[in-house]
């Protein structure tokens, strides 16, 4: 079983993240800044190819778009040019949804569905990403244990 979604994919830890959310709430940023890290790396940009493999999903960049990143006010950029790292893909390990508000004190938020498998989730509001504490809070998540 294939489908493609829109977002990023990158790596962080080992972790496979799925970045989703409107257009311009800042997914390519986000995957930009967590692959920017020692231990990350981007897989894809724009359009996210997930495969069922084995009760697990994997993805991987859309063929036209490997090794590519769009910047806003930049343009569509080579990763190798921004000097990161990448991977062919990943496993996926944990869905972050960005959004533009959230509750102060939220519920935990149900697990996304990817192609009837359920995968922990993440909802980061604007605030929380402009502090800076994206990264912080999606590293907590990764260590979470999955059910």
């Amino acid at each position: 079983m294939t489908i493609t979604l829109h977002g990023a994919c990158c790596t962080l830890g080992g972790g496979g993240i799925l970045i989703r959310g409107e257009s311009g709430m800042g997914k390519s940023s986000l995957a930009l800044l967590l692959a920017a890290s020692d231990d990350g790396a981007l897989v894809a940009d724009d359009r996210i190819v997930c495969v069922l493999c084995n009760g697990r999903i994997v993805m991987r960049a859309h063929p036209a778009l490997a090794g590519r990143v769009e910047v806003r006010g930049q343009g569509i950029l080579s990763v190798a040019d921004l000097g990161l790292a990448s991977d062919d893909e990943a496993e996926l390990d944990l869905v972050v949804d960005l959004v533009a508000a959230s509750p102060r004190l939220p519920a935990p938020p149900e697990p996304a569905d990817i192609l009837g498998i359920p995968v922990p989730r993440l909802i980061l509001d604007r605030g929380v990403r402009a502090a800076g504490l994206a990264p912080l809070l999606i590293r907590a998540a990764l260590r979470k244990p999955r059910p």
